[in-house]
């Protein structure tokens, strides 16, 4: 079934974590890879890709580090999940574009379609799940 990748992990307890600090400073990587025992090198490429999807910002310099670019509140789950695993789902073949070349049981499968209405309502949950409801 579903599972994220560390990936998409360490980007919603990195988001987290600085919803938790703002507004008061920035944060920075270190801050949050030694709080949560994360990679600091993979955390500072997952929160390189968040600030490309502008769910962060950051500044650089001396009192340098990252902050939210909105409220928590107006931050879903799969807005975090979607910037890191743009094609996350259930199984290879949840996508719409699948072909019998990607599974060889597309033409005769029975759970394509339940599956299907399970991954609409875990998206579903994710969409109206905010950083804040997490805090």
């Amino acid at each position: 079934m579903l599972k994220l990748s560390k990936k998409a992990e360490y980007a919603l307890m990195a988001v987290k974590y600085i919803a938790t600090k703002q507004p008061e400073s920035c944060v920075t990587a270190k801050q949050i890879a030694e709080s949560y025992q994360i990679p600091y090198e993979l955390l500072a490429k997952v929160l390189q890709q968040l600030v490309k999807f502008n769910i962060i910002r950051s500044f650089q310099g001396i009192n340098g580090g990252y902050s939210l670019t909105k409220s928590p509140d107006k931050i879903t789950l799969i807005d975090i999940i979607k910037a890191i695993d743009p094609d996350y789902r259930i199984t290879e073949c949840m996508n719409e574009k699948s072909s019998s070349n990607e599974c060889s049981h597309l033409d005769c499968c029975s759970i394509r379609d339940p599956l299907m209405k399970v991954q609409r309502e875990i998206d579903k949950v994710f969409k109206n799940t905010t950083i804040t409801q997490i805090i």
